[in-house]
């Protein structure tokens, strides 16, 4: 490591891994901050992720998404020791930053980052109206169409009126079985 290491205190820090290792990469990570006597400039390891709806078979599901695939932040002190800690942990590819001198990131964004990582509940984006044409994506009517007849924000459900057998049905569906036409 460079020794114009610049101190700039505790800071986050990004660091590359191999995707789909980033659990691994905080794990060993933890382990060998405690089994290196590094707690006192390597304080904490976040893999930032969010809640998203998605549909299977027609039942709702929440899942945890990384946002970054591939990144793990830390928050560290910059030292010879806690550089070494970090670089050399398996699935590490490195710091973020100009060669090899880690840039921190700015507060703001950590802070954004966390604020969108606590939201329980994901939100719905709806951009759909009353008396909409839809067309149904998922379910039993796949490749319907029809047209909006009620939405419920808040249950995430929309009501809309299909033609089956030449008489006007409405079926509820989720916001995300249905796209705009």
């Amino acid at each position: 490591m460079p020794k114009q290491i610049l101190d700039r205190g505790r800071q986050w820090y990004v660091i590359h891994t191999y995707s789909g290792y980033e659990e691994n990469v905080a794990h060993n990570l933890r382990q060998r901050v405690e089994s290196m006597g590094v707690e006192d400039k390597i304080f904490n390891i976040l893999i930032p992720t969010e809640k998203k709806i998605k549909i299977k078979n027609g039942q709702r599901k929440i899942i945890t998404e990384k946002i970054f695939p591939g990144y793990v932040l830390v928050e560290m002190l910059v030292t010879d020791d806690s550089w070494y800690v970090v670089r050399n942990t398996p699935n590490v590819t490195g710091f973020i930053g100009s060669g090899t001198t880690p840039v921190p990131i700015s507060k703001e964004e950590v802070e954004a980052l966390q604020k969108r990582m606590g939201v329980e509940e994901p939100k719905f984006k709806i951009d759909i109206t009353s008396g909409m044409p839809v067309r149904i994506i998922d379910g039993p009517f796949k490749n319907y169409e029809g047209k909006v007849a009620e939405i419920d924000e808040k249950r995430g459900k929309v009501k809309v009126l299909v033609s089956v057998f030449g008489r006007e049905t409405p079926v509820e569906l989720d916001f995300l079985q249905v796209k705009k036409i």
